[in-house]
């Protein structure tokens, strides 16, 4: 599945929507990012139930500067809506797969209570009067490449 262009217009809808998103934040000017894009298309590739978007930095300043994009590239991970990872700087295939797996197999659960914890008055927060988004219990969809992130199957 290709990657998608992702806009101060779509972007909430986006990571609203899809169960887990890839988010790269890159310029056509960074020699990093233009060597990560191959690496982050392939991803793209082998994980369609994935969504990766890309925002081009350039074009949409107001949303890098709503994520407080400091580096680039910068890729921000999402699960349930929720931001999840966050890693700044070029990242290897291998290093992205396991960005993946990791945000794959995280307990939903424990991560709801963390940010409750961390955010009082938020969604999902007791005594919170906002409804609680609809939740996806387990597993993230998607092959199952291995069993836990990190261990690789030879």
């Amino acid at each position: 599945m290709p990657t998608h262009a992702l806009t101060q217009q779509n972007f909430d809808q986006a990571v609203a929507r899809s169960p887990i998103v890839l988010v790269d934040f890159w310029a056509d000017w960074c020699g990093w990012c233009t060597r990560f894009a191959p690496i982050y298309e392939e991803s793209s590739n082998q994980h369609p139930e994935i969504l990766h978007g890309t925002v081009d930095t350039e074009a949409q300043q107001a949303l890098a500067a709503a994520a407080q994009i400091t580096s680039l590239p910068t890729l921000l991970g999402f699960r349930e809506g929720l931001l999840v990872y966050t890693k700044l700087g070029f990242q290897t295939a291998a290093e992205l797969e396991d960005a993946v797996q990791t945000i794959q197999w995280m307990d939903m659960d424990a991560v709801r209570r963390e940010h409750a914890a961390q955010n009082p008055g938020s969604v999902n927060a007791p005594g919170s009067e906002q409804p609680a988004p609809a939740r996806h219990a387990g597993l993230a969809g998607g092959p199952i490449r291995y069993g836990w992130p990190g261990l690789k199957v030879r």
